[in-house]
């Protein structure tokens, strides 16, 4: 009985695909539409948001992202109405696939000039006529994920007519098999079970509307994708189990202190101390722990531990003073702070919160606790582990993490970050770096810093690749000796940390680098010229805040870019927005929408947005304007995509009633300054004082150069510096060192205060 069933089965499918194929030669449009829908539910769900913005009658233009072979059928399975695709008429080869394309009305072009105005004509009657016009404006599949640039075909489409263009976004389908996520398409594994698919809808435009500014709607509806994925997706936590136990006997994290484990030693040792911590220290209530350890294996165990537990792991900042560090404390609500003696001894911090040196406590993990951990990294099924921990009850807007902000322009805040906001960034920096197995992260950023955080200690354990960890990124000696060992491949850093690399590592120590990249400040191109000679890897820019989780755009590393195919990467920019995050430009006056190559204060949005600064609901909604943040940056948005940082709001003078960038007049003066010097310090930083009569000041803080102010002034006036740019002679004041933070960064606060001490100190 059961053969005759599979038998009946098995013909009536051959049956049915014969038909299918005589429909579509026959060009039976209606059998064909109902085929695929059929297939189509049973192998997706499905799921519209904004069809009441799709017009009823009348011609529009479709305009979709792109990063599957399935794009274009499965729009005509989302959308009410037939939609006529503007297609390649190369992925239409065979006598079938012709007949296919003839059936759903797709207009086919080949690269022929020819072929390529009639198709656009074809779109251009279509519209006319009142039909729906499809279009895939990046003019091919994303390679990354990434939204590419929109070729302006679609102004000569609209031409002549009064048809509104509609932006949608179709998520879903990146990480397919159809897609280019994990390798080429059709070369990995099929995913077993459904995956739900999402056609996001905007409102119609104008017909009139710029490309750009079309591209943009679309990455509006990337966010809005991504923010809703974030509760829907599996808990990082969840994540971090899985890939900790399938990472193989190989060492999966390693330190400079000799200390190497493997993924599921690892995972043993967290599952230990968490069940300790739990017994012995630790309220059941005490949600907000402190922890104070520089980058180290150490350092990675405790935090996986607190957030296997679902308490929120702290990490504080051990470069600032005693005073500090106990306003975050306060902040926070700490009562313990997870130390080390032998770190603890290279500071005098006095702070209001218990102690706990992981030391004193080793001891006190047990062989039950053991025993739990072996159970749970090496026995049970990672489901039952989850499920025995509770994480099925984690939710993707809970909060993970509290990191404070560097204080650069004032005091911390401590910013709240979700599961969501964190698995955001591990996705996008996989998306764009593509993380393997082989590839071992130099883990030197500290994780009380965002990048260090959510990539070098969270991506690199979610992902296959290991890390190796060194507790002080300025010191360029250990950072060679680590990398040589462990031959590691990618690094994360500041132009700051750079610039001491290129003087104290050999080439040798650094030869297995392929992917470096750089933020938190602007990297000069004659920085990343001379690391590119040195090392033979260029880095690149990104771009983030720790409000952003960090990450929010960044360069595809030539290493691992598509160039042959798409354009991922430009000079003096710092790259596109990642995946599920969206940039746009405003006035700051007005909060008016911006047009391409603008300046302007730059708005993000998406899933990579915090939760909110703890405790200060009024800098929350000061920072976050309907769902956008707001960065304080001063950037433009080219018509491709990429984002150009040209200054920050902070970095400004209003001098004269006109807005004068510090950091023009900075770059001008260190080129200046460093001519034929090989110093890798930063010798120079413009600020600004109060001036009773122009309001505000330029300030010139400097190292002890022989070149006189007068000299220099010249020079800046030589490079086409409008006067009110210029600083007065007596503006240039000698300093021993440049403040900066812990981090690498400007400290712009104690250079205000500097200057301000050190001027008021001259006039008197």
């Amino acid at each position: 009985m059961l053969l005759q069933i599979l038998l009946a089965i098995v013909l009536s499918v051959i049956a049915l695909h014969a038909l299918l194929v005589l429909a579509i030669f026959m060009q039976w449009e209606w059998f064909v539409r109902l085929y695929f829908r059929g297939l189509f539910a049973c192998l997706y769900r499905k799921r519209v948001v904004g069809l009441e913005n799709l017009p009823a009658e009348g011609g529009y233009l479709l305009c979709s992202n792109h990063v599957s072979w399935l794009d274009g059928s499965l729009m005509l399975w989302f959308i009410p109405r037939p939609v006529h695709f503007i297609v390649d008429a190369s992925n239409f080869r065979g006598k079938f696939m012709f007949a296919l394309g003839k059936v759903f009305g797709s207009i086919m072009m080949t690269s022929s000039p020819k072929s390529i105005a009639r198709a656009l004509k074809a779109g251009r009657d279509g519209l006319n006529q009142g039909k729906v016009i499809g279009l895939f404006p990046e003019g091919g599949i994303s390679r990354n994920g990434q939204l590419q640039a929109f070729r302006p075909g679609m102004e000569k489409i609209l031409k002549g007519t009064e048809a509104p263009i509609v932006p949608v976004y179709l998520d879903g389908m990146w990480g397919s098999i159809f897609s280019n996520s994990g390798g080429r398409f059709l070369r990995k594994m099929p995913q077993l079970t459904r995956r739900t698919l999402t056609l996001y809808i905007g409102k119609p435009l104008p017909t009139q509307t710029p490309v750009a500014t079309v591209r943009e709607k679309v990455q509006q509806l990337n966010a809005e994708a991504s923010k809703q994925n974030g509760t829907r997706t599996p808990v990082l936590t969840r994540r971090l189990i899985r890939s900790l136990r399938s990472s193989g006997r190989g060492i999966k994290s390693a330190d400079s202190t000799g200390t190497e484990l493997s993924g599921k030693t690892l995972l043993v040792r967290i599952l230990a101390l968490r069940k300790m911590l739990r017994r012995e220290i630790l309220a059941d209530n005490e949600v907000n722990v402190g922890i104070l350890l520089p980058p180290s294996v150490p350092a990675v165990a405790v935090n996986f531990a607190m957030a296997i537990d679902r308490r929120v792991g702290v990490n504080l900042n051990y470069t600032v003073s005693s005073d500090v560090m106990n306003k975050c404390i306060h902040t926070a609500g700490i009562k313990h702070v997870l130390t080390s003696r032998r770190f603890m001894e290279k500071f005098d911090f006095n702070l209001d919160a218990e102690m706990v040196y992981l030391e004193d406590i080793k001891d006190r993990v047990g062989w039950m606790d053991k025993l739990s951990g072996i159970l749970g990294g090496f026995v049970f099924p990672a489901r039952l582990t989850e499920w025995l921990l509770g994480l099925q009850n984690v939710q993707g807007d809970d909060i993970l993490t509290v990191i404070f902000t560097s204080g650069s322009t004032g005091t911390p805040k401590g910013v709240m970050l979700t599961y969501a906001n964190i698995g955001h960034n591990v996705d996008a920096i996989d998306s764009v770096v593509r993380l393997k197995k082989d590839d071992t992260v130099l883990g030197v950023l500290p994780f009380f810093h965002s990048f260090g955080y959510a990539i070098t200690l969270w991506g690199v354990n979610a992902l296959p690749a290991t890390g190796a960890y060194h507790f002080n990124p300025l010191d360029a000696k250990q950072v060679g000796k680590l990398a040589e060992k462990y031959k590691a491949t990618v690094m994360l850093g500041t132009p700051t940390f750079l610039r001491g690399y290129l003087r104290r590592i050999e080439p040798e120590q650094f030869k297995t680098l392929d992917v470096v990249v750089v933020g938190a400040e602007k990297m000069p191109i004659a920085l990343a010229d001379q690391f590119e000679k040195r090392f033979g890897v260029r880095p690149v820019e990104g771009y983030g805040a720790t409000e952003l989780s960090p990450l929010v755009s960044v360069n595809v590393p030539p290493s691992r870019s598509v160039e042959k195919f798409q354009i991922d990467c430009r000079e003096c920019s710092v790259g596109r927005p990642v995946n599920g995050v969206a940039a746009k430009v405003v006035s700051p006056d007005d909060g008016e929408d911006l047009p391409a190559d603008t300046d302007g204060l730059l708005m993000i949005s998406g899933a990579n947005v915090m939760k909110g600064y703890m405790g200060r609901d009024d800098l929350t909604c000061e920072a976050i304007r309907d769902g956008w943040y707001a960065t304080g940056d001063v950037a433009k948005i080219d018509k491709e995509g990429f984002i150009h940082i040209t200054g920050r709001v902070s970095r400004f003078s209003k001098i004269g009633g006109e807005m004068v960038p510090h950091i023009q007049v900075e770059e001008e003066l260190a080129k200046a300054l460093c001519e034929g010097d090989e110093d890798d310090q930063i010798r120079v930083m413009v600020t600004a004082v109060p001036d009773s009569k122009k309001g505000e000041r330029l300030v010139v803080l400097h190292l002890t150069t022989d070149k006189d102010p007068d000299d220099l002034r010249k020079q800046l006036a030589a490079a086409g510096l409008p006067n009110i740019y210029i600083p007065s002679r007596d503006s240039f004041v000698e300093v021993s060192e440049i403040p900066l933070l812990g981090t690498g960064k400007l400290d712009l606060k104690a250079a205000q205060d500097l200057a301000l001490e050190l001027t008021t100190a001259v006039a008197r």
